[in-house]
């Protein structure tokens, strides 16, 4: 691949007299007097310098608490075409100028350098992931690297249907369907568009293809879903769902409250009342999710318990946006954007940011991580 401009990002990290990574990798400012250098030569320099610094699989993916970072979450785009009251204001957000985007080259040069390092699982998100005209080709790219076991997509599901049989082609092997009610006019309420049906096309053109569990994702909101609990587990006894409730969480411009939030064992009280016979699930260590089955259905439930019991200490994603930072916890934004446009370096300066930011939680007070949880009471645990 063709290396870009030098971002402007990097264009700071060159202006600033002497840096580090925990690579060795320096990073110089021209000095009056000094022969010049261009930024073409500082840039061949410090990539020489960490293909031959790179740091081993098991540094790369470790964290300052022992985490091992295996799953990689990429967002496409910043853009989305629904407007969910939880997740951003009606007017949307401001969008980053498209010069600041990572390329397609660039998140399959990125996504190629994480599964060499030993990330084997890849969920592309948003925004809404399936408005990037070329997410199938994203994907069919992905579907060739060795070592990535699953290639999942997190969507709204308005265009799913349409393009489900062409990203299963193409090597899609796992689906997050966002749907916060079941009832048309209380989901143009909260999503301030309409599109349900297509929403529910989508769910169901998913089971027609085979994919199981396909895993529906509901936010629940006292006042507004919260009794709509039963209706969605019921769907689980003849299709094949992993419906996950969801704790309401806090994002900018969502005006959040906290007695909107319907917490997991209020939830969890509500379906055992109607269904005793509830069993739980084993987990994963690194899972977010606490699953149960009712014996005889054929899917399950789950529910992401963000706010009431937090999964820091075993959560093993990291997070690239769509502008090229790479996130650990929600504060954390480091050096990734400064390896933009290569295609042959390793990530010892991105092992080094991800380190630091989680050195951060322990050291700096309460920090949010991408799920949105706060926590400030040292290394992260189950429950924190």
């Amino acid at each position: 691949m063709a290396a870009r401009p030098v971002s402007r990002m990097l264009q700071r990290v060159l202006r600033s007299s002497v840096r580090r990574c925990s690579s060795g990798a320096p990073v110089t400012q021209h000095r009056p007097g000094e022969p010049s250098r261009t930024a073409a030569e500082e840039l061949s320099r410090r990539r020489q310098f960490l293909r031959e610094h790179a740091v081993p699989f098991s540094a790369f993916l470790t964290d300052s608490f022992g985490r091992q970072h295996s799953y990689l979450r990429i967002s496409l785009t910043e853009k989305c075409n629904l407007r969910c009251q939880y997740c951003m204001p009606e007017e949307g957000v401001p969008l980053t100028p498209k010069a600041d985007l990572l390329t397609t080259e660039e998140i399959l040069t990125l996504a190629r350098l994480f599964v060499k390092e030993g990330v084997d699982k890849i969920r592309l998100t948003g925004g809404e992931p399936l408005i990037r005209p070329d997410v199938v080709d994203i994907v069919a790219q992905l579907h060739q690297l060795e070592g990535l076991r699953t290639i999942g997509i997190t969507t709204n599901g308005i265009n799913l249907a349409r393009l489900l049989p062409q990203l299963q082609k193409a090597g899609l092997s796992a689906i997050n369907i966002s749907l916060d009610t079941l009832v048309p006019a209380k989901f143009e309420f909260i999503v301030r568009r309409k599109g349900f049906h297509k929403v529910m096309e989508g769910i169901h053109k998913a089971i027609e293809l085979g994919y199981s569990p396909v895993k529906v994702n509901c936010v629940v909101m006292r006042g507004l879903n919260e009794d709509e609990l039963l209706n969605f587990v019921a769907l689980t006894k003849g299709l094949p769902l992993d419906v996950r409730f969801i704790e309401y969480m806090p994002f900018d411009g969502n005006k959040w409250n906290f007695k909107k939030m319907v917490s997991y064992k209020e939830m969890l009280d509500t379906l055992q009342q109607q269904w005793p016979e509830l069993e739980k699930l084993p987990e994963e260590e690194s899972s977010t999710a606490k699953a149960f089955k009712i014996p005889g259905f054929r899917g399950q439930v789950s529910f992401i318990t963000s706010m009431s019991e937090h999964f820091c200490g075993t959560c093993n994603r990291l997070r690239i946006t769509a502008d090229g930072n790479l996130k650990v916890l929600f504060v954390s934004s480091l050096v990734l954007s400064a390896l933009r446009g290569f295609s042959d370096i390793p990530l010892s300066c991105v092992h080094d940011a991800f380190y630091r930011a989680g050195t951060q939680s322990a050291s700096s007070g309460a920090q949010r991580c991408l799920y949105g949880i706060t926590c400030g009471q040292g290394p992260p645990r189950r429950s924190c």
